[in-house]
């Protein structure tokens, strides 16, 4: 990842920019903390800029691709799913009637009204990950002497790790089809979306950690998927064998996934 790298070219780069006073046409995260720290040199150091800026990376760019990436290898792998979003779009949208070809077109269709009646996008993408969680294993601290809910006694300065991908498919938790892609299980007998407990769905955390992206997450991910759907049908290329993936912070697939792009003609389709 080029941010992991030395970062003083980028720095004098960007720099650069904010003295030829070009950075009032920058709204980009970088830009804005540069322009903070201008009004106010000793509010945070490059180390401070090189960490929360990585971490944005991470927890903002990473995750929200690799569960797309996810999302779009289950759905290759069911067509019914795939179709039933689709069709959801198009109501929420254009209308079962209606077929706008062109990208800008049907983005302006994409109001906060289209996006919030769009349950089983929002059930399919939680569903994924449960299943394909962003961050597979995590870890905390702990700052004090305490006891877990089970009565397990844990002292400051332990490390306390718990698995979300191995959570997400226990069977005690979900049920005898724990393995199996259902995003019906997140929906009510209308069809409206029911959110699980934080401390059993633990993909964004809980409690005073849970994360604080989580809706941006969400939304970020229905608009792009949304758009895909409404436009293309995908399925499994005979180039992909298998699709695993590699052990590393977030849940990355060990190769690239290969899919079959055709354009999405019918209005039942």
């Amino acid at each position: 990842m080029t941010l992991c790298t030395p970062s003083s070219t980028r720095r004098s780069s960007r720099w650069a920019e904010i003295n030829r006073n070009s950075y009032a046409k920058k709204e980009d995260i970088l830009s804005r903390f540069l322009l903070e720290r201008e009004k106010d040199p000793g509010c945070f150091d490059n180390k401070y800029l090189r960490d929360i800026i990585l971490n944005f990376v991470i927890a903002g760019r990473d995750t929200t691709a690799g569960t797309l990436s996810w999302f779009l290898y289950v759905l290759c792998k069911d067509q019914r799913i795939q179709d039933k979003i689709a069709r959801e779009v198009r109501q929420a949208t254009t209308g079962d009637h209606q077929d706008v070809g062109r990208v800008r077109e049907f983005t302006a269709c994409l109001t906060e009204g289209a996006i919030g009646s769009m349950h089983y996008l929002h059930a399919a993408l939680t569903e994924t990950l449960r299943l394909y969680p962003a961050v597979p294993v995590d870890v905390k601290c702990c700052f004090s002497d305490d006891t877990l809910p089970d009565g397990h006694a844990v002292r400051r300065g332990d490390m306390v790790n718990y698995q979300p991908y191995a959570m997400g498919r226990m069977k005690f938790l979900w049920g005898d089809d724990a393995d199996e892609f259902r995003p019906e299980r997140w929906l009510d007998d209308d069809g409206v979306f029911v959110p699980e407990s934080p401390y059993k769905f633990t993909a964004f955390q809980a409690g005073p950690r849970i994360c604080l992206g989580k809706e941006f997450a969400y939304r970020q991910m229905k608009i792009f998927a949304a758009v895909l759907l409404y436009l293309f049908r995908f399925e499994m290329s005979e180039h992909n064998s298998t699709v695993g993936y590699r052990p590393m912070l977030t849940l990355k697939m060990d190769g690239p996934l290969y899919v079959c792009v055709s354009p999405r003609r019918s209005t039942g389709n």
